[in-house]
C-alpha cells in the first residue's frame, strides 16, 4: 500500500509520535510510507526510518490556507496514494476539499482519526470526514456519537493508542549514574515518598488539586514530596506564577519540586511511589497514565475520559471521582502503606496492536466498495 499521513508539523506531541510509529510499522511491513506536514525536528528521524516527507504548511488556521486545495488535488492525482490518513483539523479541511472533487475511481481511500475531545463546532466536525474514522478510546467514540449526529457511527473504529513495553518495562530501575545525577539535582527527594504529576503547567492538568492533595497528606503525617514534571507554557506564564504563589501560600515551598520539561520520564516514574492524573477535563486517552502503569507503578487518577478506561483495565484501585481530594488522599495512603495490589500487566494498550489494527483497517477499506462521495461530505 502507498499511504499518506497528513498533520500540521513534525515537532513533538502525541499525534506526531503516533504518526512516526505507524510510518515505521508501514515501512517494516513493506509498504510505501509518506507524511505530509510543514516539517519539524522529527523529519530526519522519519526519513531515517524509511518514509518520505513532503513539505506543505496546511496547519495554519487562516482562510489563506485554502489556497492549497487545488494544487494539493493535482498533486494527489499524480501521486496515486492508496490511503489518505488525516490526523488534524485544518489539514483535514484542505485535504477533504481536495479529495471530494477527485475522480472517485482512482482517488485514495479516506481515513481520519479523532485524537482529541475538541470543542464541538463545525470546524472540529471535519475529523469525522473519513470513510473510516479511528477513535482512540471509548470516550472519543461517545464524544463523536453525542456531538456529531451526521457521522455514521458504523464507520467508527476503536483503535487504542499503545506503547512499546520495552520502553517502559515492568520493574524498571534507573542506572546508578542517573540516580547520582538526579539526587544531585533534587536532594530534597532523598528518603521521601515521591508523588509525581506529569504535565505541562496548564490549568487543565490539575496542579491546584495536586497542591491541595500534597498539603492534605502532609497534614496527616505522610512523609511525601510532590514532584511536578513539565515545563511552563510560554502562552500561560501567568498560570505558572499562580501555581508557584499557591505553593508558597500553602507552606509547601520545601515539599514541592518543579522539575521542568524532562526526557527521562521512564526513570522518574520508576522512583515515584505514586503517579497522579488530575486533569480537570476528560482526556481522549492518557499516555502519562499508561506509561507508569506499564512499569508497574501505581497511578491514582480522576476517572473520566480515556484515563478511566486505562485505569479500569490495569488498575481500578487507582480510580477516584473528579475533584475528590479526600478520596485520592485515602488511595495514596493505602498504596504507601502497602495495602494495595500492583497494577495488572499491560497486555492491551500496546504499540504493536495499534499499528497492526490500523494497517488492517487500511486493508479492510481498500477491499470495500467505494461509497457515494455525497455520503462522506460535510
Amino acid at each position: 500500500m502507498k499511504v499518506l499521513q497528513v498533520l500540521p508539523a513534525l515537532n513533538s506531541g502525541g499525534v506526531e509520535r503516533g504518526t512516526l510509529e505507524l510510518a515505521k510499522a508501514l515501512v517494516e511491513g513493506g509498504h510505501d510510507s509518506h507524511v505530509l506536514s510543514a516539517g519539524g525536528q522529527l523529519v530526519t528521524r522519519l526519513e531515517r526510518q524509511g518514509s518520505q516527507h513532503h513539505g506543505r504548511d496546511l496547519g495554519r488556521k487562516s482562510p489563506l490556507t485554502l489556497r492549497h486545495v487545488r494544487p494539493l488535488r493535482r498533486w494527489l492525482e499524480q501521486q496515486r496514494f492508496d490511503i489518505l490518513h488525516l490526523r488534524s483539523r485544518m489539514p483535514a479541511w484542505v485535504c477533504w476539499l481536495a479529495w471530494q472533487k477527485m475522480d472517485p475511481a482512482p482517488r485514495p481511500r479516506l481515513v481520519s482519526t479523532v485524537h482529541g475531545l475538541h470543542s464541538v463546532s463545525r470546524y472540529s466536525e471535519i475529523v469525522t470526514c473519513g470513510e473510516r474514522v479511528i477513535v482512540v478510546s471509548e470516550a472519543v467514540r461517545r464524544y463523536v456519537g453525542e456531538n456529531y449526529p451526521r457521522c455514521d457511527t458504523a464507520k467508527l473504529r476503536l483503535i487504542y493508542r499503545g506503547i512499546n513495553p520495552l520502553e517502559y518495562p515492568r520493574g524498571h530501575r534507573p542506572h546508578g549514574e542517573w540516580l547520582e545525577q538526579w539526587y544531585a539535582s533534587f536532594p530534597q527527594l532523598l528518603d521521601k515518598r515521591v508523588i509525581t504529576l506529569a504535565g505541562r503547567l496548564t490549568r487543565l492538568k490539575g496542579h491546584h488539586d495536586f497542591l491541595r492533595l500534597i498539603a492534605l497528606l502532609k497534614s496527616r503525617g505522610q512523609p511525601v514530596h510532590g514532584l511536578v514534571v513539565g515545563g511552563e507554557d510560554p502562552k500561560r506564564l501567568a498560570y505558572a506564577r499562580e501555581i508557584y504563589q499557591q505553593t508558597e501560600a500553602l507552606g509547601l515551598g520545601g515539599d514541592i519540586s518543579f522539575a521542568g520539561h524532562r526526557s527521562d520520564l521512564r526513570d522518574i516514574y520508576a522512583l515515584s511511589d505514586v503517579v497522579l492524573s488530575l486533569s480537570t477535563q476528560p482526556e481522549s486517552f492518557g499516555r502519562t497514565v499508561l506509561e507508569p502503569l506499564s512499569e508497574g507503578r501505581p497511578v491514582v487518577g480522576y476517572a473520566h475520559g480515556g484515563v478511566a478506561e486505562i485505569l479500569d483495565a490495569l488498575y481500578p484501585q487507582g480510580a477516584v471521582s473528579v475533584g475528590d481530594i479526600d478520596g485520592a488522599a485515602a488511595r495514596i495512603t493505602r498504596i504507601l502503606d502497602g495495602d494495595m495490589p500492583a497494577p495488572a500487566p499491560n497486555n492491551r494498550f500496546l504499540l504493536d496492536t495499534m499499528t497492526r489494527e490500523t494497517i488492517e483497517l487500511y486493508r479492510e477499506l481498500l477491499a470495500s466498495p467505494r461509497s457515494d462521495p455525497t455520503l462522506a461530505s460535510h
